[in-house]
């Protein structure tokens, strides 16, 4: 058994800067990452930076900016954001000047506990641990209190909670577009049964996907079709093109999956965009919160598959436009990123999963009104951001009889001003944990966290979590009773930003 002063699980960026900022305070720090790399979404796809207001920016996020500058030799916020090996070289840097011992290919294992802290962690013990999975698990396999999935609107009093009314946008299908084969069997990528109730819970997570990095440069890897490539999955595709062809719409290739150079050397970062895109809305992701091992792998698998399978789907089919197609054929997958993983990503775009009960639980109404927390970690900006949570179809009534048509529904996208995150966030309820510190799945709703999963706002949180659980490892309090005040002290020291 490895005895550390704090285990840190799970290697997303959030993961990187707790395990440094504890590191470097002095402490015996191990870092588990399930997987090959470290940085999470930062160094997995999501290049482009979603940053809200940069005035809250500080801590280990300003770091991380200066360094992608410095890497580039430029301004920062010169580029919207670094290449992904780029980012995990910094983030490599990072652990191994902090002296971090990082252990790949660790899965959780048995979580053991006695009383209300945990003992160890598959092979690894600690005072204090830090659950920076996408996921949870620690959290979760620790007995912590925790939600899945968009609660019901009368929950806490939410204007935006619950399932939404499905209205026209730009992420929506347009109306007329029939599910069903001519058999009447419902189509690949459209989720069957009803919608709950508008606004109610249901249980729903934002869709997940992959980011994919794309390149037009001669040695790209070109888009091809993938052994198990199922031409009939792609119907729904064929019918919104040839709708669009019909009301005289020429989709742009770039408005489909964000073909912008927005990253260093010509690369661009994929995004889901429209109402057919890299995401995957056929509900999902819905189960992966809480399953298994083998589920989550086939549920990765089917996001995986998607995306090179969109991919080839609107560089090679006919009824594609032919300008979608030729704007296509000059993009490809980088060779010089994910050479592990062909190219791909090697993390899922888990937009949201488990997210914890703990001390203080933030809502809508926190962020909308920016409640004064006298125990701030950190900041947040960026937009109440829900991406499409499903699609399904529904009848319209028309007359002289009942049409259906396929409909997304979920998004959502309301401004707020710079608002504060609580030390209380980041920390289960005292009699379920005292030794844990959680600074992804964070205690928040689902409309509040819609805006503070932003990279930027895990690594502030990260770097305050690994400070906390720094401060309890060595003074053996819980982490409920570190003292916040000196934690802000050297947060604000650190360049942490705790109010405008």
């Amino acid at each position: 058994m490895r005895q550390a002063d704090v285990v840190v699980y799970g290697a997303t960026s959030a993961g990187v800067c707790a395990a440094v900022a504890a590191a470097r305070r002095g402490l015996d720090t191990v870092l588990l990452e399930p997987g090959r790399h470290v940085g999470g979404m930062t160094s997995g796809g999501l290049g482009y930076t979603d940053i809200g207001d940069a005035r809250v920016l500080g801590g280990m996020a300003a770091e991380f900016r200066q360094a992608v500058a410095d890497a580039y030799g430029v301004a920062p916020g010169h580029y919207a954001g670094p290449e992904p090996h780029v980012a995990e070289r910094i983030f490599l840097s990072w652990l191994e000047r902090a002296g971090v011992e990082v252990v790949f290919g660790a899965p959780l294992g048995e979580v053991v506990t006695s009383g209300e802290r945990i003992v160890s962690a598959g092979d690894h013990a600690a005072g204090v641990f830090v659950d920076a999975s996408y996921e949870g698990d620690l959290l979760a396999a620790a007995g912590v209190s925790y939600r899945v999935g968009r609660e019901d609107r009368a929950l806490h009093g939410e204007s935006f909670a619950g399932r939404r009314e499905v209205v026209p946008g730009m992420h929506n299908f347009p109306p007329w577009i029939s599910p069903f084969r001519a058999d009447g069997t419902l189509l690949p990528q459209v989720a069957d049964g009803p919608m709950a109730e508008v606004g109610a819970g249901d249980g729903g997570v934002m869709s997940y996907g992959y980011r994919v990095c794309m390149s037009t440069a001669p040695d790209r890897i070109p888009f091809e079709r993938r052994p198990g490539y199922d031409e009939e999955h792609w119907e729904l595709g064929r019918r919104l093109f040839r709708h669009w062809r019909e009301q005289g719409v020429e989709p742009r290739a770039g408005r489909l999956v964000g073909l912008e150079p927005n990253l260093p050397n010509g690369k661009c970062d994929g995004n889901s965009l429209g109402p057919f895109s890299l995401s995957v809305l056929d509900r999902s992701a819905w189960a992966y919160p809480d399953a298994d091992p083998a589920g989550r792998e086939r549920i990765r698998l089917h996001h995986l598959h998607h995306a090179q399978d969109l991919l080839y789907f609107l560089s090679s089919d006919p009824e594609v436009p032919a300008a979608v197609r030729a704007e296509l054929a000059r993009w490809g997958l980088p060779a010089d990123e994910f050479a592990d993983t062909g190219h791909l990503p090697h993390q899922l775009y888990v937009r949201e999963a488990r997210r914890m009960l703990g001390e203080t639980h933030l809502t809508e109404h926190d962020l909308v009104q920016g409640t004064p927390w006298p125990d701030t970690i950190a900041m947040g900006s960026y937009h109440l951001d829900i991406r499409e949570v499903q699609r399904t179809w529904r009848y319209v009534y028309e007359h002289p009889d009942p049409v259906p048509m396929v409909v997304t529904e979920g998004y959502l996208s309301v401004g707020v001003a710079p608002y504060r995150i609580p030390y209380g966030a980041i920390v289960p309820r005292r009699e379920e944990c005292a030794n844990l510190v959680v600074p992804v799945c964070v205690s928040a709703s689902h409309v509040a966290f819609s805006s503070i999963r932003m990279e930027v706002q895990y690594q502030m949180l990260g770097h305050a979590a690994g400070l906390a659980a720094a401060r309890a490892a060595g003074s053996g309090k819980a982490v409920q009773d570190v003292d916040v005040a000196a934690l802000q002290e050297e947060l604000r020291a650190a360049g942490q930003v705790l109010s405008l």
